[in-house]
């Protein structure tokens, strides 16, 4: 394994082996998306699809990584994504704690990479959750590298 010089162990180059595509599937995924935007920089607080619903906030990275990510994490559920490595995550726990205070969220899934960086994401899912002043259950899924979740 080659590492790119950064200190991250998430960013060390992997390639991942898979069996050859046989081609004989003929049933395309169905998208579980129920809206737009989807980055936790964009969505607003108060947005119609956050009222009452159970929520997932994943790292970017996962919907790449984990093939059935719609059909096993996204189905009904609204939706927020971020990098904790990459974006600017400076208002996240507060936008975050607004959006579970103000939206009578029922639960909470986050979704995350193996990778030490990735665990920032799931910090401030319970920070906010802290901050909200709400119980709210939480679950969080670990995915790895591969795509199996851990």
């Amino acid at each position: 394994m080659a590492n790119l010089g950064c200190g991250c162990s998430g960013s060390m180059v992997k390639v991942i082996e898979r069996p050859a595509d046989t081609g004989e599937c003929s049933t395309k995924a169905v998208s579980e998306l129920r809206q737009w935007p989807i980055q936790l920089h964009l969505v607003p607080p108060t947005a119609p699809y956050f009222k009452n619903a159970d929520i997932l906030v994943c790292a970017d990275c996962v919907a790449f990584a984990m093939g059935s990510t719609h059909q096993d994490l996204l189905r009904g559920k609204a939706l927020a994504i971020a990098c904790p490595k990459l974006d600017d995550t400076s208002s996240y726990v507060d936008k975050l704690a607004t959006i579970f205070s103000t939206n009578e969220t029922p639960q909470i899934t986050v979704a995350i990479m193996e990778v030490p960086c990735c665990k920032g994401l799931d910090i401030m899912v319970k920070e906010a959750i802290q901050k909200s002043g709400r119980q709210i259950p939480l679950e969080t899924v670990i995915v790895s590298i591969d795509g199996s979740r851990r």
